[in-house]
């Protein structure tokens, strides 16, 4: 549909506009007469709209209006009791408010549309993150409303700084779409960046953040995620205050913060309750990535090309147990990482009330009945496990993707050429890292020396005064606390006695 302009014949807008909205039963065209003389049409989707405040807003207000009072310019939109009212001029955009559940008023002979903001639909309620929880922190998350995520924002960040300007993507269903930033922190050339890729997005319709996320990425062919996703406030707030910029879509409780660096995927919001047990659950989330991506390739490899690397009296465990099975160590590594990932799925997809039964009780019954029919060794079982739990220590589910899927092509290269197709294949993962960019921003680097206190440790949060962040306009942060001197320690601690 083109911008065409609204005409003061009100018969030709409603003959323009009726057609757009043939054989839809919920939108309703409502007829008003002003003073008797003058005609109004007043359009909106029942299902979408406050009905109870269109009826005293708008309804109640306009049976009492003279016609001088209609036709007179600015009286309709500071007379009628509605916290919002806009005037549009052109058809499209008409259609779009009434689309979006806010009336839209015609006027004969006035050329313009009166929009009121008078939306209103079911929503689910803020609940707890189902795949971001946490012991100690808020219990709330995003729903798929935009306009209650903005002010969920709007209510953690209480400043003037935040800026939430918005856009529309989608070619044949516009979906509204919130770049959030502060404007004290965020540099103006990453926000002209973000915004830019969104107009150019040029796709039917967005149902969620992750297709946006494909497209807004710099290397859409990478398995890794270039932008981190979260549908937690607190975490959105923070990567605000590092100077990032995070992508609200409307449909959805995912955001997306960009640029993304793979730090970020590592850490946790309880990192930041205390500084050793931030500390040590970062390192063991580090080694069990490794151990994730690595521990059936290496048992692979070991077990097939340098057994002088095991101990003889585990060696001769392993080869007793591998006495009946009829595969290779290669070929059984595939067949059990392929049922536990079948079995993972299926559990995702199934009801939550079955789900968790059948992928612990499957795992169970599979690899006891595998390992009974001599199909795998007990050894290759436990492999698997340790593997599995490995996954799960990484805190986004979006990290552990390509994890779970690079496992099969590191675990082929070292069942073909042993560790050295172990090393081979995990150092083109390592360079690939280090030659990824997000938004411009180098995705595998430490961005700057003091990036250590936050990154492969956690400091004290004395300690933490500048942002990690490269791009951040202010590099130092506002308002740390300062160590109080023994003695006027003392003093309070006696004064407080």
């Amino acid at each position: 549909m083109d911008a065409t302009t609204l005409s003061p014949d009100l018969s030709a807008n409603l003959q323009s506009l009726q057609p757009l909205f043939a054989d839809s039963s919920d939108v309703v065209f409502h007829p008003l007469t002003i003073e008797g003389s003058l005609h109004a049409e007043l359009i909106y989707v029942e299902n979408l709209s406050n009905l109870q405040r269109v009826e005293w807003g708008i309804l109640t207000p306009l049976g009492t209006m003279s016609r001088e009072d209609a036709l007179t310019p600015g009286h309709i939109e500071t007379t009628l009791p509605v916290g919002k009212v806009t005037v549009l001029c052109e058809q499209k955009a008409a259609v779009q408010s009434v689309l979006s559940g806010n009336p839209i008023l015609l006027v004969d002979g006035l050329s313009s549309a009166f929009s009121f903001g008078l939306a209103e639909w079911s929503q689910r309620a803020i609940e707890a993150p189902p795949g971001e929880n946490v012991i100690r922190g808020p219990h709330e998350a995003f729903n798929e409303t935009l306009a209650t995520n903005l002010a969920t924002m709007r209510r953690r960040v209480r400043s003037t700084e935040l800026k939430t300007p918005q856009l529309t993507v989608g070619l044949v269903t516009p979906t509204p779409v919130a770049i959030v930033y502060l404007q004290n922190l965020a540099r103006p050339g990453l926000v002209e960046e973000v915004k830019n890729r969104l107009q150019s997005v040029r796709y039917e319709q967005i149902q969620e953040s992750g297709m946006l996320e494909e497209l807004l990425q710099d290397q859409p062919y990478s398995l890794f995620p270039q932008l981190l996703s979260t549908e937690r406030p607190d975490v959105v707030a923070s990567h605000l205050l590092e100077g990032r910029v995070a992508i609200f879509t409307e449909g959805t409780p995912f955001v997306l913060i960009c640029p993304g660096n793979f730090y970020s995927f590592i850490q946790s919001p309880e990192d930041y309750d205390n500084m050793f047990k931030g500390t040590l659950s970062r390192w063991l989330r580090y080694l069990f990535m490794i151990i994730a991506l690595l521990l059936p390739a290496a048992y692979v490899a070991i077990t097939t090309y340098h057994q002088e690397m095991i101990p003889t009296v585990l060696l001769l465990t392993i080869a007793k147990t591998r006495e009946q099975v009829p595969f290779p160590a290669l070929v059984e590594a595939l067949l059990m990482e392929l049922m536990f990932e079948a079995l993972r799925e299926a559990g995702l997809r199934l009801p939550k009330q079955v789900g968790a039964a059948v992928s612990i009780v499957g795992a169970l019954v599979i690899g006891q009945a595998a390992i009974s029919a001599g199909l795998v060794t007990p050894p290759m079982v436990m492999v698997v496990a340790i593997t599995a739990i490995a996954s799960f220590m990484i805190p986004h589910y979006a990290l552990s993707i390509p994890f779970r899927m690079l496992r099969f092509p590191i675990m082929l290269l070292s069942g073909m050429l042993g560790l050295v197709g172990l090393v081979l294949g995990f150092a083109v993962i390592v360079i690939h890292l280090c030659g990824m960019k997000s938004f411009g921003v180098p995705y595998f680097s430490l961005q700057r020396p003091q990036s250590l206190a936050d990154t492969l440790v956690r400091a004290p949060s004395r300690l933490l005064s500048r942002r990690l962040f490269l791009s951040a306009r202010n590099e130092k942060k506002q308002g740390q606390l300062k160590k109080q001197p023994a003695a006027a320690q003392g003093r309070n601690d006696h004064g407080n006695q």
